[in-house]
């Protein structure tokens, strides 16, 4: 394989030119704001919440590749503070929807009310106004999103995958940056909706959140029950995650990297008469990943690149990714299920087999 990176190629010059004006950074000066605005942005959200610098770092790889991610974990583990504090960090509007059993697709994306006018000749004119739902903000929480029924599942896909909602004969662009950070508690069952295969392939990054070490848990128990609340900084400016975001395509990845992508995506079909696929996928998994997780991968290794200041993605960044990026997209068979076995597992042994 080649492993040679190519490097990254400057834009115009980001100084004043002589006749004042001013020109876009360079991709090399995006690549280091990137690094800079991950180590200020680690600091910034640690203001709020202690540890989960893991989760953290990925929440930032999802940003800046303009992708969605599912969170999960059991209540307590401070998932809608994470996202709370991204957003203020970055000076972005925030949404939070709330999911259950009777919430309507309108509730997310806004409906259209008849609304009255008096004009100055005195005649009451009607006029149908459109009034957005929690879903027109630049980050939102969809909170506990295997609660609501299919059908305001389905209107949130429209949303993730088109960035737009229809509401009634009128198409509404959402605002830009927009991504969704979903929630997913996984010790309840009873009365939630599983998440049909094709939402979860919208979703860029599966995330876990674990407990917090003991040192951790402690100092979240003495700053949360005192009067001392973090000031989470501003960071970025809306301006500036879009110029990031606009980087992540134009970031160079190498031809290895790329051969590994697929070859790891490739290795998780049971079918696939690839010799690099191990046993446990054959006997473990149903599904493997598409081709989306294969570009997901690449996707979300430019976007880890960009963070470590490196001038391009290669077969590291790769491996890195593979856990978050291609675990919900494996449907484990119900042996699976009865003997135990993992999707991390299945994954890890992925790892060793595609060298």
């Amino acid at each position: 394989m080649n492993a040679g990176p190519p490097s990254l190629e400057p834009s115009p010059a980001a100084s004043t030119g002589t006749g004042g004006e001013l020109h876009p950074p360079t991709d090399i000066e995006l690549l280091e704001l990137a690094a800079a605005a991950n180590h200020d942005l680690h600091e910034a959200i640690a203001a709020r919440v202690i540890g989960q610098h893991g989760v953290i770092e990925l929440m930032l790889v999802a940003l800046l590749a303009r992708g969605h991610a599912l969170l999960v974990g059991v209540p307590g583990l401070a998932k809608t503070l994470l996202v709370a504090s991204l957003a203020e960090a970055l000076d972005l509007g925030f949404g939070r929807v709330q999911f259950t059993p009777d919430l309507l697709p309108a509730d997310i994306t806004g409906t259209d009310v008849l609304h009255e006018e008096e004009e100055p000749t005195g005649n009451v004119r009607r006029r149908v106004r459109f009034l957005p739902g929690p879903i027109f903000h630049n980050l939102i929480l969809a909170d506990e999103i295997n609660r609501t029924p299919p059908k305001t599942q389905a209107a949130l896909l429209q949303a993730m995958q088109e960035r737009r909602v229809t509401v009634g004969t009128t198409t509404h662009r959402l605002p830009d940056p927009f991504q969704v950070f979903a929630t997913r508690n996984p010790i309840e069952q009873e009365g939630t909706y599983p998440l049909p295969e094709a939402q979860l392939d919208r979703f860029l990054l599966e995330i876990h959140i674990d407990y917090p070490s003991e040192v951790e848990e402690r100092e979240v128990a003495r700053r949360t029950t005192s009067e001392q609340k973090g000031e989470v900084p501003r960071v970025l400016t809306a301006d500036e995650v879009r110029a990031l975001q606009g980087l992540i395509p134009r970031m160079p990845v190498t031809e290895a990297a790329v051969e590994l992508a697929v070859a790891l995506g490739r290795a998780t079909r049971p079918r696939s008469t690839d010799r690099s696929t191990p046993k446990e996928v054959r006997e473990y998994v149903r599904f493997g990943a598409g081709p989306r997780g294969s570009q997901a991968l690449v996707l979300a290794a430019k976007a880890r690149a960009a963070l470590l200041g490196q001038a391009a993605a290669d077969v590291d960044d790769i491996r890195a990714m593979v856990t978050p990026v291609l675990r919900h997209r494996l449907v484990l068979s119900y042996r699976a299920e009865a003997e135990g076995v993992r999707d991390v597992d299945v994954l890890a042994r992925v790892l060793e087999s595609v060298k």
